[in-house]
């Protein structure tokens, strides 16, 4: 059982940045960003690969949004620039162990003016 702790979320201005951060208690394999605004359909924002030599992003994202990881420290963020209100949404860490999917308990981001 790996369990997963989001931070960094919270309410920005159109066109700013904001960091997030997910520590997950054991080895993981590849790790991604979801998010999921109201009313719509939980998304793939980001994935990386367990030794962080690859990286995809979803088209809305691509150019704004940047994934990385640190294995000694078992982390994965996200930074997120120029964002946008079609942003808003709760952000939420995935992990895959051995075939096993895990998630974070989701944390909130708002971009309003």
């Amino acid at each position: 059982q790996v369990q997963l702790v989001e931070s960094g979320g919270g309410l920005v201005q159109p066109g700013g940045s904001l960091r997030l951060s997910c520590a997950a208690s054991g080895f993981t394999s590849a790790m991604s960003w979801y998010r999921q605004a109201p009313g719509k359909e939980r998304e793939l924002v980001a994935r990386i690969t367990g030794a962080g030599a690859s990286t995809m992003y979803a088209d809305s994202v691509k150019g704004r949004f940047f994934i990385s990881r640190d294995n000694a420290k078992n982390t994965v963020n996200l930074q997120m620039n120029s964002l946008k209100p079609e942003d808003t949404a709760v952000y939420y860490c995935n992990a895959e162990v051995w075939g096993e999917n895990y998630w974070g308990q989701g944390t909130q981001v708002t971009v309003s003016s």
